[in-house]
């Protein structure tokens, strides 16, 4: 329990979104009816530079990825950003964990 404690909540995050993206059913391009966390879309505003991001990579991880573009030009850039964080923090708390090992010795 106390090795999970050290894993920064970020980390989770990242992966916890990746995972779910993932497992989501990918949208068609200009369907109207989706759920969204977007405050800009709630309030009724139609435009927000980040809605389609997470549709676009949904339709990445199922393999669509003309189907993604049209959702949001960014999906791709967005996706390898998000796996290079996830990598970073993996190697920090690994070297965390190597630090704290020593310590102990």
């Amino acid at each position: 329990m106390k090795m999970l404690s050290r894993i920064p909540l970020e980390l989770i995050f990242w992966i916890s979104a990746l995972v779910l993206l993932a497992l989501a059913k990918p949208e068609l391009h200009g369907h109207e009816h989706h759920f969204t966390l977007c405050p800009l879309a709630n309030m009724g505003i139609d435009w927000c530079p980040g809605c389609g991001i997470g549709r676009a990579l949904t339709q990445l991880f199922h393999g669509n990825i003309a189907e993604s573009i049209k959702l949001h030009w960014f999906g791709i850039p967005a996706l390898l950003i998000i796996i290079y964080r996830i990598v970073i923090l993996i190697k920090l708390s690994i070297k965390f964990l190597k630090y704290k090992e020593e310590g102990y010795v």
